[in-house]
């Protein structure tokens, strides 16, 4: 998948300077806001009891309250069978047995239904639920009944590779070039088979490319601005994975790093380990830092900036930003260090390119904060997209395998008070500087009650679209519904692709959000609610008016 963001990380704070890029370290209509009497509404935003989705008047400021208990306005947008499709699946997820066995389970039911069965079972529950379709002409009914009722779309082509086995072939490239500050590798076989698999990944990738541009321009034709589409790294990885390791294992490794000009890695004259060079301190000189890597890297590398850059200009046309996701931290500094490379050229004017950052690692402030100043600096839009992470199994399994210190923080509490950290930080940037922007995306409740409150203090309004909020489809409707209603900028994070191609995605999300949807006793309390309701009131027939 590609994720990309860019910074040497290093640990303490430096000067930055340097030609390029030198770091020294140690689409939704939406309602009109309605007005509430008094200060209740904004105290009853902080406890959970506020008494609507509107705003207080006051002091010559508007205050914004929500109320997320609200069956009836969070759910009209869905028919009776949708909020009983919602309590099925989500009770499914709540036993460890099925989450952690969904792969295994998943090809047994292959085996029993057929592939026609095991389609229509899908697309009755998991599929669904999480996944709006299979291409982006099947998606436009369900972006069209969202923005009738307040909510934008993410749209995100949701195919994943298996890239585990890859990256753990890689592994003693990454291990060796930590210790002496070089990269030192064998190429790639050549024999006829592994010729004909990268050919075949390449195809694949080509593919890939035609979809992510399909989905930019599909993102484009939404009636409202700002209009956002996802790109994910696997998608336009090809084969150049070893290569992208090695790139992340030396960012970590060095506090200063030049990249220079952006636009003569796309110069066939030029080769990326001339442009990317770090510090030798024995010699007192800089050192290419790719200088061993092969032919066949060179190309791979200069594939992946060129179908970056050809996905950011499409971008920029279509009038759309541009979400890069985030990856594992073994591939996230090179492509963290690509995505910034490209919010410095698309960036000067608006807000193009979006960065995602993982609050479950512990060097997740620091990332953000150099990030912030370095745009301030350079004055280019910050923009950033928060999450708390996807991958914490993984990594503290690799970093235990691997003997080197877990990246993720201990527990989910500190997890919290890092996202808080690095959200308060970008408001307050906001606050300074109308130049940033973030999507909070999070489906916790008091992640956004705490945003919100935070924008009632610094002033920041709805209608400047420089705070935005994000849920996956599927989930926390009770959340994102409510505050589209209230005039704030949310979105779906909208899934779409062949079912047999997205299986990886509902796998890591199943595994991903085990924790949230054991713990989603409140929306499932809320979903039986709204059907109750809708029984007594004689409305178990409802259907959405868009």
């Amino acid at each position: 998948m590609i994720r990309v963001k860019t910074v040497s990380l290093a640990g303490s704070h430096g000067p930055l300077s340097g030609r390029g890029l030198r770091f020294t370290f140690s689409s939704a209509p939406r309602s009109p806001i309605n007005r509430c009497s008094g200060a209740g509404g904004e105290r009853g935003l902080g406890n959970g009891s506020s008494s609507g989705s509107s705003s207080v008047s006051g002091s010559g400021a508007t205050k914004i309250c929500v109320n997320f208990d609200q069956t009836q306005e969070a759910y009209k947008s869905k028919d009776s069978l949708e909020l009983l499709r919602s309590l099925v699946v989500f009770k499914l997820c709540s036993y460890d047995f099925l989450v952690d066995r969904n792969r295994e389970i998943m090809t047994l039911g292959k085996k029993i239904l057929g592939q026609t069965g095991f389609n229509q079972l899908m697309k009755m529950t998991f599929y669904g639920q999480f996944v709006a379709g299979e291409d982006h002409v099947a998606i436009r009914p369900l972006i069209r009944k969202n923005q009738a009722f307040g909510v934008g779309s993410v749209l995100d082509y949701s195919v994943e590779e298996d890239i585990n086995t890859e990256a753990d072939d890689a592994s003693a490239a990454q291990e060796e070039n930590k210790n002496l500050g070089q990269t030192t590798h064998t190429a790639h076989g050549g024999g006829g088979a592994a010729a004909r698999g990268r050919v075949d990944k390449e195809a694949k990738c080509d593919q890939h490319m035609e979809t992510f541009i399909k989905c930019i321009k599909a993102s484009g034709e939404t009636v409202k601005l700002p209009r956002f589409s996802c790109i994910t790294v696997c998608g336009v990885l090809s084969t150049a994975i070893k290569a992208l390791l090695i790139m992340s294992s030396i960012f970590c490794g060095y506090r200063t790093i030049d990249m220079l000009d952006w636009n003569s890695l796309f110069d066939d004259r030029a080769k990326n380990y001339d442009l990317l060079v770090v510090p030798n301190v024995e010699l007192g000189e800089m050192e290419q830092m790719l200088k061993n890597f092969t032919e066949k890297e060179e190309i791979q590398m200069k594939r992946i900036l060129q179908r970056l850059d050809v996905l950011a200009k499409h971008a920029v046309q279509s009038g759309v930003r541009l979400m890069v996701d985030a990856e594992q931290t073994y591939f996230q500094p090179a492509i963290s260090r690509l995505t910034l490379e490209m919010q410095r050229i698309y960036n000067r004017e608006k807000p193009v390119i979006f960065n995602t950052y993982q609050c479950y690692l512990k060097e997740a402030f620091d990332t953000v904060s150099m990030d912030v100043e370095l745009s301030r600096r350079e004055g280019w839009h910050f923009a950033a997209k928060l999450v708390r992470g996807a991958y914490m199994h993984q990594e503290r399994e690799r970093a235990k395998e691997l003997g080197y210190e877990d990246p993720i923080n201990p527990d989910y509490e500190s997890t919290n008070r890092m996202y808080h950290r690095c959200l308060d930080h970008i408001l307050e940037e906001i606050a300074t500087n109308r130049k940033a922007n973030v999507m909070v995306a999070s489906h916790n409740e008091e992640t956004i009650k705490h945003t919100i409150n935070r924008m009632n203090e610094l002033g920041l309004l709805p209608s400047e679209s420089k705070v935005s909020f994000g849920q996956l489809l599927g989930m926390c409707d009770q959340i994102s519904f409510p505050l589209g209603q209230a005039g704030l900028p949310v979105y779906k994070y909208v899934p779409y692709g062949p079912i047999n191609d997205v299986l990886p995605y509902l796998s890591r999300r199943a595994q991903e959000n085990q924790g949230f949807m054991k713990g989603a006793q409140k929306e499932r309390e809320l979903l039986w609610e709204e059907l109750k309701r809708r029984l007594l009131s004689g409305e178990l027939f409802h259907r959405p008016v868009c």
